[in-house]
């Protein structure tokens, strides 16, 4: 694959839709960590999101409530989920589930932003195989 500078090297990029860019990209480097990349125009903001990226784009006039309720959501790896979640609410992020460890070695959170789209931000803490907890290992 051919290295771009105008896109993030993530393989998978995430992009969700909000009403007010710049907003958005603000409130998610606030509120989550992430930091601007890229802007292009008043109308979408690469983010960088650890060694990912998400991109925010703006909402189009026929997507006005398709932004909402998709039940899409997006998971991002954190060093420490606790003080992550303690960061996003005083920003102001709804918290839905506060972080819990799971048997599969992750301990994760989930808070919706004020758009309401749905994150689930995700700390590793043990290395488990997929077996010990009931996955299917296909290809690690």
């Amino acid at each position: 694959m051919i290295s771009n500078r105008s896109i993030p090297r993530a393989t998978v990029i995430p992009v969700l839709a909000y009403p007010d860019v710049n907003q958005a990209a603000a409130w998610l480097c606030d509120a989550f960590g992430f930091s601007v990349r890229l802007r292009i125009g008043d109308h979408r903001v690469q983010l960088n999101v650890g060694d990912g990226a998400v991109i925010v784009r703006e909402i189009r006039p026929n997507e006005v409530n398709a932004a909402l309720g998709m039940g899409h959501s997006l998971t991002i790896r954190v060093e420490d989920a606790d003080a992550h979640c303690n960061r996003a609410k005083a920003h102001g992020a709804k918290i839905t589930q506060e972080p819990v460890t799971h048997p599969y070695g992750e301990r994760q959170y989930n808070a919706d932003d004020f758009a309401g789209h749905s994150w689930t931000f995700s700390q590793s803490v043990a290395d488990v195989h997929p077996e010990e907890w009931g996955g299917t290992a296909e290809q690690l």
